[in-house]
C-alpha cells in the first residue's frame, strides 16, 4: 500500500483509534507504507499529519504496528521532512527550512486557513548533520514504535528532493551544482539512517522527472545523472528496496535506474491516474519492477487483495473525504459481504 496522506491525527500528531482501525483493516495488503510522518516539528508539512517525535505519538504508532502485525502484516513508516513545502503555521512557528532560499509557488492550507509558501531558511552547510539527525532519530523512534522498517521520503517536492531538483537547489557549496553534489544530501541522509537501523530495515522513495510543488526536473539527461550518481552511491549499502513513482515504468529511465540500483525495485504508476489490476499485471508481466505500490484502490477498499483476486467489483474512493477528519471516507469503506 502507497504512503496516503489522510490527515486524521489531529494536532498533536498523535495516532488515535481511526488510525489504528484504518491500517488494520488493510493489512491484507502484505505491507503497508504509512503517510508521511514528520521527524521534527520543523518537519511536518500538513495539517493533522502525525509525528514520531514525543513519546505520545510513538504509543499511538505502537497500537498501529501491534493491529497490523496481529492481521498478518508488515508495515513501514515514510519518514518525510516537508521542507520548504510548509508554513510556520503548521510547524508551530518554526522556520521553514530548504536547500535554497526559493519559495514554493501557490498556498498551502494552515490550522488558520490558506497562506502562501514562505521564501524558506537556506539551510547552512554547518546545519545540515543536525537535518540528517532528525532522520536518524525519527527513523529509531519509528523502529521504537514497532514499525518493520523506514521509508525515507525522497519525492514529490519534500526535502531530500528539493536538494535534487535544480529547480529548488541553487546552491553553490558541495551540495549544489552538479548532478553528484545534488544527490550529496540524500546519499549522507540514506547512509546515516542504514547505519542507524539497518540497510535491510531502509527504503528510499523517489519520484523522477514529477515536477510537482516546484520541484522541477525538465532536462532528462540531468535528471538521469542525477539520479544515477544518487543510485551508485547508495547501491553498496545494500538497502531494503527502492520505490520509484513514475508515471512510464517501462522508459528507459526508470530501467537505468533499477539497474543502477540492483537491489529490490517497487513501482508506483498511479499519481496522475488510478492503477488499476491491468497495471500492476504488466508490471509483473513485463518484470518492470519486483511489486506494484497502490494508492486510491486501497484507499477505498481494504480488501483489496481479495477483490482483485476474486474479481470483484471495487468500492470507489470519495475525494471529499481524503483530507478532512473522523470515520468517514476513511475507516466506513465496506469489505466485500460475500
Amino acid at each position: 500500500m502507497a504512503p496516503l496522506t489522510r490527515s486524521r491525527s489531529g494536532r498533536d500528531g498523535v495516532p488515535g483509534d481511526d488510525v489504528v482501525e484504518y491500517y488494520r483493516q488493510r493489512a491484507s495488503m502484505g505491507m503497508l507504507v504509512s503517510e508521511g510522518t514528520y521527524p521534527s516539528f520543523a518537519g511536518q508539512g500538513f495539517v493533522r499529519q502525525p509525528g514520531l517525535v514525543t513519546a505520545d505519538q510513538l504509543a499511538g504508532w505502537k497500537r498501529v504496528t501491534d493491529a497490523v502485525h496481529a492481521e498478518g502484516g508488515l508495515i513501514i513508516a515514510q519518514v518525510m521532512h516537508a521542507g520548504r513545502v510548509t508554513h510556520p503555521g503548521n510547524t508551530g512557528g518554526r522556520e521553514v527550512v530548504a536547500p535554497s532560499a526559493v519559495a514554493v509557488d501557490g498556498l498551502t492550507r494552515t490550522y488558520d486557513g490558506k497562506a502562501p509558501y514562505p521564501v524558506p531558511h537556506a539551510l547552512t552547510t554547518e546545519e545540515l548533520p543536525a537535518v540528517i539527525e532528525e532522520f536518524v532519530q525519527g527513523s529509531r523512534n519509528a523502529m521504537a514504535a514497532g514499525f518493520d522498517g523506514v521509508e525515507l521520503h525522497g519525492a514529490n517536492g519534500y526535502l531530500l528532493h528539493e536538494f535534487l531538483a535544480p529547480s529548488a537547489n541553487r546552491r553553490t557549496d558541495a551540495y549544489g551544482g552538479r548532478p553528484e553534489n545534488r544527490a550529496r544530501f540524500v546519499v549522507e541522509t540514506v547512509t546515516a539512517v542504514a547505519a542507524a537501523i539497518g540497510a535491510g530495515r531502509t527504503w528510499l522513495r523517489i519520484s523522477p522527472e514529477h515536477n510537482v510543488q516546484g520541484a522541477l526536473e525538465t532536462d532528462a539527461s540531468d535528471t538521469l545523472a542525477t539520479y544515477r550518481a544518487l543510485l551508485q552511491e547508495i547501491a553498496p549499502l545494500g538497502l531494503a528496496g527502492l520505490s520509484i513513482l513514475h508515471s512510464d515504468p517501462s522508459g528507459s529511465l526508470v530501467q537505468e535506474l533499477r539497474a543502477a540500483f540492483g537491489g529490490p525495485f517497487l513501482v508506483n504508476t498511479g499519481f496522475g491516474t488510478i492503477t488499476t489490476l491491468e497495471d500492476a499485471q504488466a508490471v509483473a508481466a513485463h518484470g518492470w519492477g519486483d511489486a506494484v505500490v497502490v494508492g486510491r484502490p486501497a484507499l477505498a477498499n481494504p480488501d483489496l487483495v481479495r477483490r482483485w483476486s476474486e474479481g470483484l467489483p471495487l468500492n470507489e474512493p470519495d475525494r471529499a473525504t481524503f483530507y478532512t477528519e473522523g470515520a468517514s471516507g476513511y475507516t466506513d469503506y465496506p469489505f466485500w459481504a460475500n
